[in-house]
């Protein structure tokens, strides 16, 4: 089902598409590709919207920064000083977070409008596409994009990507959703488990240094659950790498509601961004991001999994969002 949710500056519509399935609505808007609400029940069957958003368009226009429920692209993360090699060729990006690239640059894929459609023969789906041309914000290769958000059977949010080029390019992408169990306040207090051994120290600018480090002993280990706490935004390389279908990797609980949140991927990382610096009408420290994706500046890291993807072949990558509830 979908409905008009705003029109941009130049005209544009957006819509909201919703899908509801197992006690749980999830709202996506054709702008950004956002998880605008995740709805789900607690413990005693009370329903809450888990994930950080606005009611309106003007929220996400006025607070594009924290890419809130978005879909980010062509390459999730950071990217050194804006540039990076291929073939023999340095592509120059359009820097904007200090000297390097965020999450696609300034107009990334969070703030395009996608076309979005129901799946066929699928109730609880739809599907969002785009093209981005060569050359959009500095990276190669006309890049054609799928991403597919549906619900399974028990109320999982299963998102996956495909994407098809016509040059050697780099892409990385994931979704950009803050959650918060409780459905409000802060979420320093949620519980999280993550299968990784390792993660990418890195520099004042958040780069990685090219380790990958012990998590042994360190602030990093979640391989136990443990309260989040705060202070995060890094790269944790999980225990599993690269694989074909999604699987598990970690697990955040909010102890007050009893909700759960499973997320398994194709993935080899995931970065834990607990949003020290959200303004506005959210305080830092009100969401746990949990963006599946390979790892940041491996364009410029060949030791790194490779976000390389060439004509003829299809990138794909697929997250799943579980909830759940324990007593």
């Amino acid at each position: 089902m979908s409905e008009l949710f705003g029109t941009l500056s130049d005209g544009t519509e957006v819509h909201r598409w919703t899908l509801e399935r197992a006690g749980t609505r999830v709202r996506v808007l054709s702008y950004g590709g956002i998880v605008q609400s995740v709805e789900v029940p607690d413990r005693d069957g009370r329903t809450a919207d888990v994930v950080l958003g606005f009611a309106g368009l003007d929220g996400y226009l006025e607070h594009p920064g924290p890419y809130f429920g978005a879909l980010v692209g062509r390459y999730a993360n950071r990217i050194a000083h804006a540039r990076f090699p291929l073939d023999g060729v340095t592509y120059a990006l359009e820097p904007n977070n200090g000297p390097n690239s965020l999450h696609g640059g300034a107009r990334g894929f969070d703030k395009r409008v996608w076309d979005v459609e129901g799946v066929e023969g699928v109730e609880h789906g739809v599907r969002l596409t785009r093209v981005s041309p060569h050359g959009e914000e500095g990276f190669p290769g006309r890049l054609e994009l799928t991403v597919t958000y549906t619900l399974d059977a028990s109320g999982a949010l299963r998102v996956s990507y495909e994407a098809v080029t016509d040059a050697p390019t780099v892409v990385n992408l994931t979704n950009h959703s803050y959650f918060n169990l409780a459905g409000s306040g802060n979420a320093g207090g949620h519980e999280l488990r993550i299968a990784a051994s390792r993660y990418t120290p890195v520099d004042g600018d958040l780069i990685p240094t090219g380790v990958l480090a012990d998590v042994s002993g360190s602030r990093f280990d979640f391989r136990t659950a443990r309260k989040v706490g705060s202070g995060y935004d890094h790269n944790l390389v999980l225990d599993k790498g690269v694989t074909d279908s999604p699987a598990e990797i970690a697990e955040l609980h909010d102890p007050t509601s009893g909700r759960t949140l499973t997320v398994a991927t194709t993935e080899p990382g995931v970065q834990l961004y607990t949003a020290e610096h959200l303004t506005g009408p959210f305080a830092p420290g009100d969401g746990v991001a949990l963006e599946t994706q390979h790892f940041p500046d491996s364009p410029n890291r060949p030791e790194f999994p490779s976000t390389r993807l060439d004509p003829g072949t299809v990138y794909r990558s697929e997250t799943v969002y579980g909830f759940g509830v324990r007593d």
